[in-house]
């Protein structure tokens, strides 16, 4: 067995057509079934079967395709690493940010590597947890930055560099509730007006209503929500909308003197996780080591 072989099982397995799969390899179909002939004998048993023009995977071969495309990408990887190394340069990156690390890491990331690593290809994602975490999976991304609330616990998932970041409400500089409550808002008065927040976890739906109590259950309390913090905060830092999340994300806005925490009665004890997410056993790309570094140095309450 060589890569070659796994190379070539895995053309035909996404393929499903031997024509298809030498055309993609640029060999010729006799070539192509004469390294999975070599690859069948070597594994102790047919990988596909050829019903007319029709081509399965058997058991065997579905078994032995997940392992295969893992092996590929690894030397793919290996490969460009090296390569990458020996010409000087850091290659390319493509991460995934949660709603709160996007909100405070993209636009300084972005910077970054613009003024330190001009020539190095970086592409930011950003989508629900769970679309990103497939999107690791696959290898459509190399990192993930999110709240690892919202992540199960995987053995093919490296959690590292976790920040606990202090939430809590955020208002609009000169909101009604800051003349009305200056000592700190009741959290029924925050009720009168929109609340707006990224989904949340069930985890921190129990939270709030622990300490606040059952009308502060997000899936009713919520009603103003979408996945980007950024535009959240926009829309807050213009109307009477009240933000719930990170305080963190808000930075920039409490710099300018648009925003501001809004002090309550009961201040909220919740805090969201964010973390540093790879793929367990994958081979690092020169750029990440960056990433990594950056994010240690950013991510801060």
């Amino acid at each position: 067995m060589n890569l070659k072989h796994l190379e070539h099982w895995l053309a035909l397995a996404e393929t499903g057509s031997f024509s298809r799969a030498a055309e993609k390899l640029h060999i010729t179909q006799s070539a192509l079934s004469r390294s999975i002939q070599v690859l069948e004998e070597d594994l102790g048993g047919p990988l596909v079967d050829r019903v007319g023009k029709k081509n399965e995977l058997t058991p065997l071969g579905l078994s032995v395709l997940e392992r295969a495309r893992r092996i590929v990408h690894e030397a793919q990887e290996l490969r460009q690493g090296a390569a990458l190394l020996q010409q000087g340069g850091l290659g390319s990156l493509r991460v995934g940010l949660g709603s709160g690390p996007g909100a405070m890491l993209m636009t300084p990331w972005l910077r970054y590597m613009a003024e330190h690593h001009p020539t190095v290809q970086v592409s930011v994602s950003r989508g629900s947890t769970e679309l990103q975490l497939t999107q690791l999976r696959e290898r459509q991304l190399d990192a993930l930055v999110v709240d690892v609330r919202r992540v199960d616990a995987a053995r093919d998932l490296n959690v590292a560099h976790v920040v606990e970041m202090r939430a809590g409400f955020v208002c609009r500089q000169g909101h009604p509730l800051l003349g009305l409550y200056p000592e700190g808002a009741p959290f029924n008065a925050l009720l009168a007006y929109p609340i707006a927040s990224i989904p949340l976890s069930q985890e921190v739906a129990r939270l709030l209503v622990d300490h606040y109590g059952p009308q502060a259950n997000p899936a009713q309390m919520t009603t103003l929500q979408c996945e980007d913090i950024a535009s959240l905060l926009d829309v807050v830092g213009q109307t009477d909308a009240i933000y719930l999340g990170i305080v963190g994300a808000a930075r920039e806005g409490m710099t300018q003197g648009v925003l501001m925490e809004l002090p309550m009665q009961m201040p909220l004890q919740g805090q969201a996780r964010l973390g540093l997410i790879t793929l367990v056993g994958r081979t690092e790309l020169p750029a990440l080591a960056v990433f990594r570094e950056f994010v240690q140095k950013h991510m801060t309450d």
